[in-house]
């Protein structure tokens, strides 16, 4: 990969590189600018070569098997393990990215009284149908759900983050209808399994490996965009590969200890 890279400061352009960029702003503006351009990408860290699908695309043809691929001690294990939230205690809730449904049926069994689910994949909302655990399920996207401002305790993401190329608009969005007090939960795949190239991916009926777009966020992004949404982190757990994932992945094994996922326990302020 060559950038080329170029600032203008005043009127005067100054190169480096082989990557012509110049601005109209001060120098500070600019640097900021690059600053979020220049985002990892997984496919620098890519080591399986599978072909990679949208993320619409790639839940689509998901849907029908995906609990079938994932294991609790990915997500569940974790929820199951904060403590810095009374489940029960709480009376609305927003899944985002809701997918077949599983996030939702866990929340429904801490007893939280509503539960709603936003996904942009028709067949996945399709599935968490079935589960009959949401009062209201809404086809939109996770940073522009439509709903109204602080209407609820908790809004919880899980297993999704690696699909967003940003982070902010979903930790804005997430503060934006969260209550005052209220918690935004998030669950995902751990950076360091994306930045040894393991890529979030399933296998279609033919048996053929394919990938789905990702993006690494580094626990920094995460802080930066909770800074800028008002929100403060209360706690944070780690998944790692342990006996309990190898008795259901004997497979892998060559992971032992790996961390694999993470959740993140923000509050409100």
């Amino acid at each position: 990969m060559s950038w080329k890279m170029g600032w203008k400061k005043g009127n005067e352009s100054i190169k480096a590189g082989n990557f012509k960029c110049i601005f109209s702003y001060t120098f500070k503006e600019q640097f900021q600018h690059l600053s979020n351009f220049l985002m990892m990408e997984y496919s620098g860290f890519d080591r399986t070569n599978y072909p990679v699908l949208s993320v619409k695309e790639g839940y689509s043809q998901w849907a029908t098997t995906y609990e079938e691929t994932v294991q609790e001690e990915m997500d569940i294990r974790l929820l199951s393990k904060i403590n810095s939230i009374s489940w029960s205690k709480l009376n609305h809730a927003l899944d985002f990215a809701c997918g077949t449904g599983r996030i939702g049926a866990w929340l429904k069994l801490q007893a939280i009284d509503k539960i709603d689910g936003v996904d942009f994949t028709i067949e996945m909302l399709s599935k968490a149908r079935e589960k009959n655990v949401y009062a209201e399920l809404i086809h939109r996207d996770v940073s522009d759900t439509g709903l109204k401002a602080e209407s609820y305790d908790l809004s919880i993401q899980v297993l999704a983050d690696e699909h967003l190329s940003e982070l902010s608009p979903l930790y804005i969005e997430a503060s934006r209808i969260t209550r005052k007090g209220g918690y935004f939960v998030i669950v995902g795949y751990h950076p360091f399994f994306l930045m040894n190239g393991l890529i979030t991916h399933f296998h279609k009926e033919s048996g053929e490996p394919v990938g789905i777009e990702s993006h690494v966020h580094l626990f920094s992004d995460h802080i930066k965009a909770a800074n800028k949404s008002n929100l403060t982190l209360l706690e944070m757990e780690e998944g790692i590969i342990d006996e309990a994932w190898l008795i259901k992945k004997p497979k892998w094994e060559k992971y032992r200890n790996w961390p694999v996922s993470y959740a993140l326990v923000w509050q409100k302020k």
